[in-house]
């Protein structure tokens, strides 16, 4: 099976090797518990998307878990600009023709099993990169299908934690049906995607879920506002009810890869018209020149 694995660039504890060849501990806290934290870092042709953001989430997280940050900015933006030129290099193209996905995780590190938190061991830091997916030009030009879904997930939705066993059953409930995301919602009020953000649109205003502890504040939560204050739209936090988002002119998920990606349907039933509308086309396209600037 490792045979199948493209020998990807990583970066494990100091050390730059292939995915294939890297090796953690089998009582590495985070293969024992869950026990960690992760960034994902889109970078366009060598170019990190919104680092200090990416950052500031990742410094959050671990204070919350009590894991210490085992590098400053510098320190990772040297780790993601190694990965980058890395994989560009394995692939054989210029690193400005290509986009990735660099994936940045720190567990607790290595110690006898136990549930409480150990003192005085080193965190296990992993990196990796792959060229980004993004969304087909017929998933822009029609729109993608969800479910929706009770959120049983924890209540400590603001940690970017590598526990991420919740996101996988919700994940795969619209996987089963092929749809492209499960959309949740705690005692019938709007949460997040499995692996996205969610707004709703209706009568030209957007608005999503507030932060707090039951969300994750995706990177693009403040990108959404400053795009929707440059194109004039009005922009709202708030509880959003379930028959607010079944009534929604349009429904968006937005992540690192989607970037904002239109919701056309919604358990079998159609979003607003049915086709993506005129706000994502004015988000999306000031997503794009948003990027040009990174």
């Amino acid at each position: 099976m490792i045979d199948s694995i493209p020998a990807l660039p990583c970066w494990l504890n100091g050390e730059l090797a292939t995915v294939r060849e890297a090796r953690v501990s089998v009582l590495d806290r985070g293969f024992l518990f869950g026990d960690g934290i992760y960034e994902v870092v889109p970078v366009y042709g060598g170019r990190p998307f919104r680092f200090d953001e990416h950052m500031a989430r990742l410094e959050r997280s671990l204070a919350e878990v009590r894991i210490p940050n085992p590098m400053d900015r510098d320190g990772w933006r040297a780790v993601i600009d190694r990965l980058v030129a890395a994989y560009a290099d394995s692939v054989g193209q210029p690193v400005a023709a290509l986009n990735q996905q660099v994936y940045l995780q720190v567990t607790r590190g290595v110690a006898v099993r136990d549930h409480a938190m150990p003192a005085g061991i080193e965190p296990t830091v992993f990196a990796m990169t792959n060229r980004m997916t993004q969304p087909t030009e017929r998933d822009r030009a029609e729109g993608v299908a969800c479910v929706t879904a009770d959120d049983f997930r924890w209540k400590k939705a603001h940690i970017k934690s590598v526990s991420l066993l919740g996101s996988v059953l919700a994940r795969q409930i619209s996987a089963d049906v092929g749809a492209n995301e499960t959309v949740m919602f705690r005692d019938g009020w709007l949460s997040e995607g499995a692996a996205a953000n969610v707004w709703v649109v209706k009568d030209g205003a957007v608005a999503g879920p507030p932060r707090d502890n039951l969300v994750l504040e995706g990177i693009r939560y403040g990108l959404m506002a400053q795009l929707c204050a440059e194109a004039g739209i009005p922009f709202a936090l708030r509880p959003i009810a379930r028959d607010e988002v079944l009534a929604a002119d349009e429904l968006l998920l937005s992540n690192a890869s989607k970037e904002v990606l239109p919701v056309t349907r919604l358990d079998g039933q159609p979003v607003g018209n049915g086709r993506p509308g005129p706000i994502y086309e004015r988000l999306y396209a000031g997503y794009q020149r948003a990027k040009q600037s990174a």
